[in-house]
């Protein structure tokens, strides 16, 4: 970090938090951020997050098991607030003594901070906030620190923008608590803009998703080099009765796909009565389903290619450490050239 003085002193807030070198978490994206791309970022003085997604406790215990195999650096998890297994993956954590958990997808039910924050292992919890308003609840109910994502991430999405949320909460909260900014980060010169507003550091997605350890497809990785910022668009809500978070993916016959599935989602509810809570649970399993093709299989056509805006300024395979030192040497060159 002697390299970069201004952006470390401006990280270091959440460089002590997370316990690592630089404050650049990496987004958690399921199938993408598990233990090569996790351990690579951590190793290159980021902060890996593997994304539990839909696992089981079981494939989340080794998961973080093999990822310990491959670094000595801390990273994180991130479990969905929905998980029907949520308290048993927190329960996972505790017993590999992850040091930081991240909720994300919804509010934290009633005890999920507790249980992470008052176990053996006690870990520092980091939540999504979407508004000012829900940001000082999640704080009050025991945060230690807040993500504030924009819609211009990938994958699922809030309405507003990066830059508003930024304005919205960073001068009520920054000063007193540690806040990561997200969505639309390619280049460090943003970066420099939002540590210069208080930020603790900022999180990533789509930028690690084509690094040369992640283990997407190589045609996964080539749809996102073709695409340009436009290419990235968000998922049409079809019925209101259906409580669906826009995803935001590059345009292919999947995104068609999904309108069909909402169709027929919401067709069983009128015909078969399902529960509004089964309708969405099916929903989310079919974007793990759509996500997992193409990530895995390569099907760029009919799987889900979730990427943010940012895409735009992937155009090649780089090593986990070239994009940390490329982002940290542009956020230390916009920050000495102010």
């Amino acid at each position: 970090m002697s390299d970069y003085p201004k952006t470390s002193r401006l990280m270091q807030r959440g460089t002590d938090f997370l316990g690592c070198e630089t404050a650049i978490l990496c987004g958690a994206m399921s199938w993408v951020s598990e233990r090569n791309l996790v351990s690579a970022i951590s190793n290159a003085g980021g902060f890996g997050v593997i994304a539990c997604g839909a696992m089981t406790p079981e494939l989340l215990d080794a998961e973080i098991a093999a990822t310990r195999e491959l670094t000595e650096k801390p990273f994180g998890v991130n479990l969905i607030t929905m998980h029907p297994q949520l308290f048993d993956l927190i329960a996972v954590c505790e017993r590999h003594a992850v040091s930081h958990v991240v909720l994300a997808g919804g509010i934290p039910p009633k005890g999920s901070v507790e249980a992470i924050k008052g176990g053996q292992n006690p870990a520092k919890v980091i939540c999504f906030a979407p508004t000012l308003a829900l940001a000082k609840k999640l704080l009050r109910s025991g945060a230690n620190a807040l993500v504030i994502e924009g819609m211009e991430a990938g994958g699922h999405i809030g309405p507003v923008s990066t830059s508003v949320l930024a304005q919205e909460i960073l001068p009520e909260l920054a000063a007193d608590h540690l806040v990561f900014v997200a969505g639309g980060i390619g280049k460090g010169q943003a970066i420099a803009g939002y540590l210069e507003m208080g930020a603790a550091g900022v999180q990533l997605g789509t930028r690690f998703a084509c690094a040369t350890e992640s283990i997407a497809h190589p045609d996964f990785k080539k749809a996102f080099f073709r695409a340009s910022a436009r290419d990235a668009v968000t998922s049409v809500q079809v019925d209101p009765r259906l409580p669906v978070i826009p995803v935001r993916a590059l345009k292919n016959k999947g995104t068609e796909s999904f309108t069909a599935k909402q169709r027929e989602v919401a067709q069983r509810l009128d015909e078969d009565g399902i529960a509004m809570d089964e309708a969405q649970l099916q929903i989310e399993h079919y974007w793990a389903g759509a996500l997992r093709r193409a990530v895995i299989d390569g099907d760029v056509e009919g799987g889900s290619l979730m990427a943010g805006q940012s895409v735009g300024m992937v155009k090649e395979e780089e090593p986990a450490a070239q994009i940390v030192a490329t982002l940290m040497a542009e956020c230390e060159e916009a920050l000495t050239q102010r």
